[in-house]
């Protein structure tokens, strides 16, 4: 008979860091290196300013590309949130948090969440707080804003850190339609799309929407 203390299951191993500042950076890199047959940089995948140059360059293309659509569309397509997006999908791509579906869930509880605490606090038609100011109902907005969104993320169990800068976006007035929330939406999708594309290309098991499983996660990157 099994001891009752014994746990049920073993623990997950911790995913394992790689490279000399942790996160799947270098596992990119290098597969990207590899697949274009760049043998000699690839041997130097771990390099610090490799991976520098490489977050340099990935960076630019990312909001490079959400900029030349916000070009040729007239919409503002370049949301500051879409930054640490953008860092999170190529610097730990295999955590759950830079899954698409926690992505796409977590901006969108965000952006609705900010928006009704706009409309709530009767903001909607005021203009954003860096023009108007900060008052109590901006206080008071800002706070249930992000309180809903950590909250409802928990609850959906869709943690993505980067909704929290969404979130404000709107209480704060900067954005303050349901337009902005579709636009915001749209440019979320399409830098989840340029995330999918560069990972899998990089031989990276990065999911279509939910994270991968951690033993299988770990395993691939610690091979």
């Amino acid at each position: 008979m099994s001891d009752p203390r014994e746990p049920l299951t073993p623990p997950l191993a911790a995913e394992p860091a790689t490279g000399p500042i942790g996160g799947q950076l270098s596992a990119v890199l290098g597969g990207l290196l590899t697949r274009a047959r760049f043998v000699d940089l690839a041997r130097r995948h771990d390099s610090v300013w490799l991976l520098g140059l490489f977050s340099f360059v990935n960076g630019c293309l990312s909001i490079g590309l959400m900029a030349v659509v916000a070009l040729v569309s007239g919409r503002p397509f370049i949301f500051p949130s879409l930054g640490p997006t953008a860092f999170l999908f190529f610097y730990t791509p295999l955590a759950p948090a830079a899954s698409p579906r926690n992505t796409l869930c977590g901006h969108l509880i965000g952006a609705l969440a900010g928006w009704g605490c706009l409309v709530l606090f009767g903001l909607q038609h005021s203009g954003s707080s860096i023009a108007t100011g900060v008052t109590g109902a901006r206080v008071g907005a800002a706070a249930l804003s992000l309180g809903l969104t950590s909250g409802l993320m928990v609850l959906l169990k869709t943690p993505h850190p980067p909704a929290g800068a969404t979130t404000l976006i709107f209480s704060l007035g900067v954005l303050r339609t349901l337009e902005d929330v579709v636009i915001l939406m749209i440019a979320v999708a399409l830098l989840t799309l340029q995330a999918i594309a560069i990972n899998r290309l990089a031989g990276l098991p990065y999911p279509l929407w939910s994270a991968p499983n951690p033993r299988v996660a770990a395993s691939h990157v610690g091979s």
